[in-house]
């Protein structure tokens, strides 16, 4: 039987004023039973007494952290069974805070106790030692991935000396880096996104949003189709993981490797390009079987086809160099030269407002678009991209990257890439696919509706309100992974599951605290935005845009969720998984729309569609969720992610409601001019914003809190 605690008996007669415990007798040494010595003992084991430890006996006693004091300062011996006395003041500073000699510089050096450091190795500490006689170790590979983008012609500061003990890690600081990498991306993506907006603006104003543009936007889109099928995908998901491991494992950090790739590209994309340019009418008739009916449209769009498809070339090359840069930490190029592609573009529609006037007033069709029309606008969209592609050029020599053609392909890895890449091309098809199904949907559906006297109702109004939907996504989601993509490839390749594990959850919740208000302001705000923005191409034109992007709101959510998702698939290697999963996105999506398309209106069918959209990315979310937990083994911290995106949703549920029905009133009341829309968006979002941060922070959503903490430090504040 256990005896009960009794510690604190022989502290002083406050402890028994009743006089209620005997007195314990003491023992003769004969009879003392050796297993309970010391049992009353304030500290039997010693363990807070630093200089009552045998540094020898101890075989995980941490010398260079916790020298021995100097001789003289000891604690005098007490009695063996003699309870101790109570400490009335604080330890001697001389014990327990001693500073340790310094240790004599030169090969020579020896650690405490006379070991020799060339032999000796410590617990927590042999990283950072340095053998004698041996020269410094390399730097990590992966220290400059996550370094912050140097300013122009700044010198990078001189390395710290190694110092004596591991300093310790302040919480935050991996998400403190990775926020300000994502910060820099995230401001390149904004301006960049803006300017696109911009660009559609334009576009709206000077050819409409009917049937001309739709020919227009299945050209444009043709290029971006064909280049993520062939490579856009394989460059993103496999190539990149394994230029990260060769800039680890290879004597030139990757340079060699990285120009075998552009190389490869440069080769590859060459001649798809030209192939596709010679094919150009089999592919327009491949989108949409309803221009091809119309001869006259069949030739302005295959016209504008040729001028788009070399597009793609441009597009691999600014992808491959970007991916480069980003691999060496330089996160800002990639996001901010498409800007430069958009000032072109803007330039060239603003030239053809200028030369044709706008289509409000001119009506044009692509009955009555001229030649010379067609070609100022197919190479304005073609010198965009080139400008795009070779302003990267610059931000590569600053890196100190030199390109260098190289066919030396085999033996060198690329190999065991185009392996990994043949389902990320089957996972690209089948996304590709069932874009193809919508695009044939779409355009059916948009010529049937502008007879009836519907104009924005065809695969124009989906673009353009995909593109607005898909501003959060590229700005916050891409931003943050981006940044955490080459750490979660490293821990992958280290076999660190929890670290994947804690990357992916980082990106889900960071990402939740702008994705999910954001997907409530479309449902509720989506017209007066729609409105506001597209008020060029005609009153009925942006109400159609304003009912797709209200149906594509929600399903911004699990969009983002499975962008997040499929990367931890991609730093395992594992293409073949996000393959399946999204065959069965790209199949629901397609007989959503299908479905759509039979039973609604002509004027609705594209709305349908935009919902059917986030509707198939809600299914693939349940089921990639699911393998990458299996993957993980069984925790991908679900129950925290999950409490995030609830407490997020009830939070924006009634801010929703609150923001819609003032934008409601205020458009009943003006309007939906282009005033009228300002103001009923700029009333319902100050609403929805208010209230969705007044219930969040009742929620307690650490997310947001910690979100508002940056911003005002950043502020000063």
């Amino acid at each position: 039987m256990n005896a009960p605690y009794d510690g604190d008996r022989g502290q002083g007669v406050s402890r028994d004023p009743a006089g209620q415990v005997p007195p314990q007798p003491t023992p003769e040494p004969s009879t003392q039973d050796p297993y309970v010595q010391d049992a009353y003992a304030h500290d039997p084991y010693g363990s807070q007494d630093l200089s009552a430890q045998d540094p020898v006996t101890e075989a995980l006693y941490d010398r260079a952290a916790h020298p021995p004091p100097p001789p003289g300062t000891y604690q005098e011996p007490q009695p063996l069974y003699q309870q101790p006395p109570s400490p009335q003041h604080t330890p001697d500073p001389r014990i327990w805070a001693q500073t340790p000699p310094p240790e004599p510089a030169g090969p020579s050096r020896h650690l405490p106790y006379g070991d020799d450091a060339r032999t000796t190795q410590f617990t927590g500490v042999d990283d950072l030692v340095t053998r004698a006689g041996e020269q410094e170790p390399e730097p990590d590979a992966f220290a400059h991935l996550f370094r912050d983008q140097q300013a122009s012609g700044q010198p990078e500061p001189a390395p710290e000396p190694l110092p004596a003990a591991p300093a310790p890690k302040k919480p935050g600081s991996r998400a403190s880096s990775l926020l300000k990498s994502s910060a820099v991306m995230a401001a390149g993506t904004i301006v960049s996104r803006m300017t696109g907006f911009l660009r559609t603006l334009v576009m709206a104003a000077a050819i409409g949003v009917g049937t001309l543009n739709d020919s227009y936007q299945v050209a444009n889109v043709l290029p971006t189709m064909i280049y993520v099928l062939v490579g856009g995908g394989a460059l993103n998901a496999v190539f990149i993981p394994q230029l990260v491991r060769a800039m680890k494992n290879d004597d030139d950090g990757g340079e060699a490797y990285a120009n075998r790739l552009l190389t490869l590209v440069v080769v590859l994309l060459a001649g798809v390009t030209t192939i596709c340019v010679l094919a150009a009418p089999v592919l327009i008739r491949m989108m949409s079987t309803e221009i091809a009916s119309n001869p006259e449209r069949m030739e302005v769009t295959v016209a504008f086809a040729r001028y788009c498809l070399p597009t793609m070339f441009f597009m691999g090359l600014h992808v491959v160099l970007g991916q480069i840069l980003n691999a060496r930490g330089r996160f800002g190029a990639m996001m901010w030269t498409p800007v430069l592609n958009n000032i072109v573009i803007i330039a060239t529609f603003g030239a053809f407002i200028w030369a044709f006037g706008s289509f409000t007033g001119s009506r044009m069709q692509a009955e009555t678009i001229t030649p010379e029309g067609v070609r100022l606008l197919g190479l304005g969209t073609l010198l965009g991209l080139a400008v795009q592609a070779l302003a990267m050029v610059p931000y590569l020599r600053e890196a100190g990257f030199t390109m260098r053609l190289r066919f030396d392909w085999r033996g060198h890895g690329l190999g065991k890439a185009v392996g990994l890449a043949k389902w990320t091309f089957f996972f690209v098809l089948a996304n590709q696919l069932g874009m193809i199904v919508v695009t044939q949907l779409a355009t059916w559906a948009g010529s049937v509706a502008e007879k009836q006297g519907f104009t924005g109702t065809g695969i124009t109004a989906y673009n353009y309100a995909l593109l607005l939907w898909q501003m959060p996504q590229a700005i916050i989601t891409v931003s943050v992974m981006t940044a955490v993509l080459p750490r979660i490839s490293r821990s992958a390749h280290d076999g660190d599951p929890a670290a994947v594990r804690d990357d992916i959850s980082y990106g889900l919740r960071t990402s939740a605290v702008a994705i999910v208000p954001c997907a409530f302001a479309f449902l509720a705000l989506g017209m007066p935005m729609a409105t506001l923005l597209y008020a060029g191409s005609g009153a009925e034109g942006a109400r159609g845009i304003g009912f797709t992007l209200m149906a594509f709101g929600l399903g911004l959510i699990p969009y983002s969720v499975q962008y997040v998702v499929l990367r931890g698939f991609y730093a395992y290697e594992d293409t073949r998984t996000p393959f399946y999963n999204t065959v069965i996105v790209a199949l629901f999506n397609a007989a959503a729309s299908a479905l759509s398309f039979v039973v609604l209106p002509a004027r609705w069918a594209v709305v349908g569609m935009a919902a059917s959209y986030g509707l198939a990315y809600a299914v693939g979310v349940g089921i990639a969720w699911r393998r990458l937990k299996n993957r993980l083994g069984g925790d991908l911290d679900g129950s925290h992610v999950m409490r995030t995106y609830a407490r997020l949703c009830m939070a924006s549920v009634p801010a929703a409601a609150a923001g819609g029905a003032v934008a409601f009133v205020i458009i009943k009341a003006l309007g939906t001019s282009a005033l009228g829309s300002l103001a009923a968006l700029a009333g319902g979002g100050v609403v929805l914003l208010g209230v969705f941060f007044v219930a969040a922070k009742r929620m307690r959503i650490d997310e947001l809190n910690a979100m508002v903490g940056m911003v005002r430090g950043r502020l000063g504040r």
